[in-house]
Formats: C-alpha cells, structure tokens, sequence
C-alpha cells in the first residue's frame, strides 16, 4: 500500500468509475473549536451511509497551545508561519489531540474510522511551498495523493479521518491546508468514485449579501460565476465578496478536474447540503 498515485492518476477502472459514490466532507475551526456542535456534526456524519472521507482543521487549540509554550506566532495574509517550533505543536495538536478526539468519537458512534495525516500510508506527498518573498517556514503544497491506500480503508468500511498535516519525501512534516487537503483528495479520489466535495464552513452558503444568511445561491455555474465576479455597472462592487472567491475558485478547479460537484454551506446542515435542499452546489456546465 505504498504506491503513490498523482492527483492525474490514470484510471485503474477503465471501464468507469467501479467505486461508486464518495463524499469528501472538509470541517473547520467553527466547528472544531465547539466540542457541542462537534459531536452533533459527528452524530449527522456517522449516519450518512457510503463511503466518505473527512478532512479537518486544526482550529484555535495549536495558536492557544504556542501561547502557553511561549512560542510566537506569525501570520502573514492570513496564512500562518509555520517554524521549526510551531510545526511541533501544530503536530502534536492537529494530528495528535483533534484528530484521535474525532476518531474516538465516530468510534462511540459506531462508525469505523482511521485517524491519519499525510504521512500515515505515505496518504499524501507534498513539498516546502516556494515562494519569492515570503518564507512560509514548514508549510506544503500537495503533489500527489495515494488513492490506493485510501481506497483500501474503504473498501475495508473505515472511514479516512484526516488531519492537515502532509510529509515530503524526504520525511519532513510539513502544515498543509485543510481546504487544499480535501480538494487534492477529492479530485484525485475521483478517478475511482463519482465524488461530491463539500466545504462546511460558517455561513449557509455563498451569499448574495454578506450581512443577509437566506440569500444564498442555490447553484453556480462557471458563466454564472464570471458574472458574479465582476463589478456591478451601478456600483462598481462585486455581488459576492471578496473572501468567497478563493473558495469558489478551489471548487471550479475541483470539478473541471473530474469531482462530481462541490457544496458549500454550514456544518449543522450537513443531511440538507448532500440531499441538495441547502447550501451552495457549484457544477461543471
């Protein structure tokens, strides 16, 4: 279980997709930081029958953890600096404490799950992210994703639950985007399943109006899209703000790369997102 397939794998199953159908459900820290809407979004989880994976944050408890070890935290355009010292704690708190927490619970709940992070079946292969100002410390950008070891948990009926936290080939940890994480493997995953993404995250949706939460957008397109992006003739302002747009970006990159569809909304609402009566589906027409 130690080959390492390419997010661009070829198709072990080329008669189509053989898997059948997979959810790719990524949390965050609203959620993560709550330990009540933790384990009644935990409840909903477990009972969504199929194969699923989901993907973590990491939450508030590693920047909480560095202040008690005085250990001084750097955010740049908010993306943490990760040294050699917060690496440690980001580790020992992602996949550590909220990860086996989570296990332990869909445990309870008899729902058979792996807590993992990239290193664990060499699961995901990342690099040092390069970049020509900024030096982000032990922080990855994801090259590739081992569906075979992951599809093996699956079909074993053990649910991948996975912290953001990858490794290079040199074995170096490296902190990894959950975002990122749960789009790489949902794109990669969708070589053997018909995969659905979805993004929980605070609000119930891509919104229309910020300050307004029953003005989600049902369905976006790709030509939609373009024109939600850019400035109204009226106000020179664009209809979905500003912070949207890297998540939505992320999702048409996620289904022009094979993922079914992707759904953004909140966490509570988890049965509603997948039977599509909340939320946001963004699709490939």
């Amino acid at each position: 279980m130690s080959d390492i397939s390419n997010t661009k794998t070829l198709n072990p199953f080329p008669s189509g997709r053989s898997g059948g159908a997979l959810l790719v459900i990524k949390i965050g820290g609203n959620i993560i930081d709550d330990e009540a809407k933790l384990s009644s979004f935990l409840k909903l989880f477990a009972a969504i029958d199929g194969p699923k994976i989901l993907v973590h944050g990491g939450g508030k408890l590693a920047t909480q953890m560095a202040g008690k070890l005085n250990i001084p935290q750097q955010i740049v355009d908010g993306r943490r600096i990760t040294d050699a010292e917060t690496l440690k704690v980001i580790t020992m708190v992602y996949t550590g404490y909220i990860n086996k927490n989570i296990v332990a619970k869909l445990q309870s709940l008899h729902c058979n799950s792996i807590g993992l992070c990239g290193a664990d079946g060499n699961t995901i292969l990342a690099h040092k992210r390069i970049h020509p100002d900024i030096d982000y410390g032990f922080v990855g950008d994801i090259d590739s994703v081992n569906t075979s070891f992951l599809k093996t948990c699956l079909s074993n009926e053990m649910i991948p639950v996975i912290a953001p936290v990858t490794a290079d080939k040199n074995g170096q940890l490296l902190n990894t985007n959950a975002d990122t994480i749960a789009g790489e493997i949902a794109k990669a995953m969708s070589n053997l399943y018909d995969v659905t993404l979805v993004y929980c995250f605070e609000k119930n949706g891509v919104l229309m109006d910020i300050n307004d939460e029953e003005s989600v957008i049902k369905k976006i397109n790709r030509n939609y899209y373009e024109q939600l992006k850019s400035p109204s003739r009226a106000d020179g302002e664009v209809k979905i703000f500003a912070g949207m747009i890297p998540k939505l970006d992320n999702a048409f990159e996620a289904v022009n790369d094979g993922v079914k569809k992707v759904i953004i909304g909140k966490a509570e609402n988890i049965k509603e997102l997948i039977s599509g009566n909340s939320g946001t589906t963004i699709v490939n027409e």
